[in-house]
């Protein structure tokens, strides 16, 4: 029988996969089409709404596609992206077809270079996740001491209910990994 305390063989090669094929770094492109780093045609259609339904690892890029002829993307600081303040960026994108790469985790703050787009709402936030390849969220399971209760002898069925639940627990892992 399998013990409340270890994983399954299948399930520590399934967690393994899972960790394995989501380290790959990908490309966003920004509002997710060719002309979406634009003054928004209203303050619904933010690229702030787009970026919130992403998930941003370290490693990955954002890609932006814009005229270079009239505009650009400046990366700025959370109280310059605040003030729509263009005078001092980090970083400042010219070409047309600029990428980004993520390569810390936290908050990266892009205003628009056009005079008075920021002011309208060409601007954008992204929150990069921790690194991945880090086993730091996974939570363990309370030991029996931890949990309240009267401790009761296994049964058989008590024991086929372990062996359920770590597949489940394992289940729930993986599929925490995936998100």
């Amino acid at each position: 029988m399998a013990s409340s305390e270890s994983l399954s063989p299948f399930c520590l090669a399934l967690l393994l996969a899972s960790i394995l094929g989501s380290s790959e770094a990908r490309d966003f492109l920004v509002g997710g089409n060719d002309n979406a780093w634009r003054v928004p045609p209203n303050t619904t259609d933010s690229l702030n709404q787009w970026a919130e339904k992403n998930r941003f690892q370290v490693g990955d890029s954002l890609v932006w596609k814009y005229d270079a002829a009239k505009d650009s993307v400046l990366q700025v600081t959370r109280d310059a992206y605040l003030g729509c303040n263009r005078s001092s960026p980090v970083a400042k994108h010219k070409d047309g077809a600029t990428a980004v790469r993520l390569h810390r985790p936290g908050a990266y703050y892009f205003i628009s270079g056009a005079a008075g787009a920021c002011e309208e709402g060409e601007k954008l936030i992204v929150v990069v996740m921790s690194e991945r390849h880090s086993l730091r969220g996974l939570a363990t399971a309370p030991s029996p001491a931890e949990s309240e209760g009267p401790a009761v002898a296994p049964t058989s069925a008590a024991r086929r209910a372990v062996v359920l639940g770590s597949g489940m627990a394992c289940s729930l892992v993986v599929l925490g990994m995936l998100m």
